[in-house]
């Protein structure tokens, strides 16, 4: 299977993106291409466009070259890749979080093997899972006139208080983590309180929303667990403290064996382009849909373009602008590996590929 998600970080009305996003919604966030000699950029131009239309190429010209195949290629799109939830005004709730992919599964979409289009040049066997945790801290429902006369403790101070904690929590729990080729990462990624057209009073509750990252040796709910005792900690720093945490979302990190055919497949294309060893990229914490395949027992592993550099754009290079600009010549590169990997893997036997995997038939 050759699997791309088709779905980016969607900006819509700038009413609700403003000022999240930043000051204004750049070029590069509008869906409208923009060209740039070998560079063309747009919302999603990368990541995911650019690897669909790579998959989609490297399928067409398998089929158009008549390639005799000995079992089925796959190439499946499925949207709802991103680690998200529904925006508060939508009427479906399953819309992030893998749930194309788990639909195309349990549809029946199986195949032996899958290669996922995604950042990065390199083969990936291995990804961290995504935890989130919702984090409440209490206080006190109370009125600005009667700060001085009335019981006081502001739940969104208190909020601030735990975010910082957390953030430098995050630091050290990464390192704890890092191992293989990834590096675990936290984030307070929101903080929800109290009523912006009634300044005058504070609300009873403030909540955070927490990203954290788990490697594949840790289950998410050993990740609660060390979550748990990282807010027992911080409550010990500050007396009268009320937080509690609830786990919303838990996704397992997975890995695919280094003896997997596709992986001894993927990297062996990659050193063809190359001309020289397989390289892994180090310290990654970006989860993708192989969490999904590989938790359903798919072996998986992923390959893609690597980030446009600074130096061969005419414009700086920051997170959004890494989704949303890619390569031509990188696009073919990466259409040519996937061509490769997928004649590799599907002119062979399923005797064949066993046996290369040291497995009996």
């Amino acid at each position: 299977m050759l699997y791309a998600p088709i779905d980016t970080l969607t900006v819509g009305e700038e009413s609700e993106d403003l000022p999240w996003i930043g000051p204004e919604l750049r070029d590069d966030m509008r869906p409208q291409a923009t060209v740039y000699d070998d560079l063309v950029t747009g919302l999603g131009a990368s990541n995911p466009k650019g690897h669909v239309a790579c998959v989609m190429m490297a399928a067409e010209a398998i089929s158009l070259a008549g390639v005799p195949l000995t079992g089925d290629l796959v190439a499946a799109f499925g949207a709802g890749g991103m680690p998200t939830n529904a925006r508060p005004a939508g009427t479906r709730r399953n819309t992030g979080q893998g749930v194309g992919c788990s639909f195309l599964l349990e549809q029946g979409v199986w195949t032996d093997y899958a290669l996922i289009a995604k950042p990065g040049w390199t083969v990936s066997r291995d990804e961290v899972g995504v935890v989130w945790f919702e984090v409440t801290v209490g206080g006190t429902h109370t009125y600005v006139g009667s700060r001085h006369r009335l019981p006081y403790d502001n739940a969104i101070a208190r909020a601030g208080e735990v975010a910082r904690h957390l953030e430098e929590w995050f630091v050290a729990y990464a390192d704890r983590h890092t191992g293989g080729t990834v590096a675990p990462q936290g984030i307070v990624s929101s903080v929800r309180g109290g009523w912006p057209r009634m300044a005058a009073v504070t609300p009873a509750a403030c909540t955070l929303r927490v990203d954290l990252r788990i490697s594949p040796d840790t289950t998410p709910m050993q990740a609660k667990r060390e979550f748990t005792a990282a807010l027992e900690a911080i409550q010990d720093k500050m007396p009268g403290l009320d937080v509690t945490a609830e786990m919303i979302l838990g996704i397992p990190g997975t890995r695919t064996g280094p003896d997997s055919w596709i992986f001894r497949s993927a990297a062996a294309g990659w050193e063809a382009f190359e001309g020289r060893e397989h390289e892994v990229i180090r310290g990654n914490s970006g989860a993708t849909d192989a969490n999904i395949l590989r938790g359903r027992g798919i072996p998986s592993v992923r390959v893609g373009m690597p980030k446009v550099s600074a130096a061969e754009a005419p414009f700086e290079i920051d997170f959004a602008r890494g989704m949303n600009t890619v390569s031509v010549r990188a696009m073919e590169k990466l259409t040519r590996h996937l061509i490769r990997t997928a004649v590799d893997t599907a002119t062979r036997s399923r005797a064949e590929l066993h046996e290369l995997e040291g497995e009996p038939e």
